[in-house]
């Protein structure tokens, strides 16, 4: 999950650098590109399928550093590859969304979502019938249970479904569903109000001087 966010992050502001809305410092030198027209929908579609994308890589290095160096025993490789591709994939595609919905206070918001709220409820140090009842109702729906679930059923539980797998992969793809259609509904809502994230260029006023 926190693969998902640093990658959405990172994605978020070198898309905006290269459609020209940001400044880019490269140590002493700032780069700034002219900008681009892209609708708002355009901006997160394009921000997503990079994240889709870059998971491959974060998901796989992720196991190199789990399984290959620290030596961690994965008997289900790799469907435990597959599953976490789609974790980071997922984390990060609601991280963007919430991104692009929100602006610049997203990240704050993710960072609740994501974290604040998330690592209390993972079930994965604490029992969920031990938290109090304001975390046991998050963690009906928060991510990171949900991610843990799935990967203790891969790891201990020789990857069977009603361990927890089935409910990782169920609530992976309702939440992908779920910030596809916040996503792309807010920021389609935006883009037909007008509100761009490029003002309307204003034209100078024609002024005549009398002869």
């Amino acid at each position: 999950m926190v693969v998902g966010m640093l990658s959405a992050n990172v994605i978020s502001g070198q898309v905006d650098h290269a459609l020209g809305y940001t400044h880019n410092d490269m140590g002493p030198l700032r780069l700034h590109r002219p900008p681009i027209r892209a609708t708002r929908v355009q901006t997160l579609a394009i921000s997503g399928t990079l994240m889709a994308g870059l998971s491959l890589l974060m998901g796989t290095l992720v196991l190199t550093g789990a399984v290959g160096i620290m030596g961690m025993d994965a008997s289900h490789l790799p469907l435990l590859w597959l599953y976490s591709v789609c974790a980071v994939a997922v984390s990060g595609i609601g991280a963007l969304t919430l991104l692009a919905v929100f602006g610049t206070p997203g990240m704050l918001v993710v960072t609740l979502v994501f974290i604040g709220m998330a690592v209390p409820t993972a079930g994965a140090t604490t029992p969920i019938e031990a938290l109090p009842a304001f975390y046991r109702f998050l963690a009906e729906f928060e991510p990171l249970r949900q991610i843990t679930g799935g990967i203790r059923s891969i790891l201990y539980y020789d990857a069977q479904g009603d361990a927890g797998l089935t409910r990782g992969w169920v609530m992976m793809t309702a939440a992908l569903v779920a910030a596809a259609l916040f996503g792309f509904g807010v920021l389609g809502w935006y883009d037909r109000k007008g509100l761009h994230r490029i003002p309307v260029e204003t034209t100078a006023e024609k002024t005549t001087v009398p002869a």
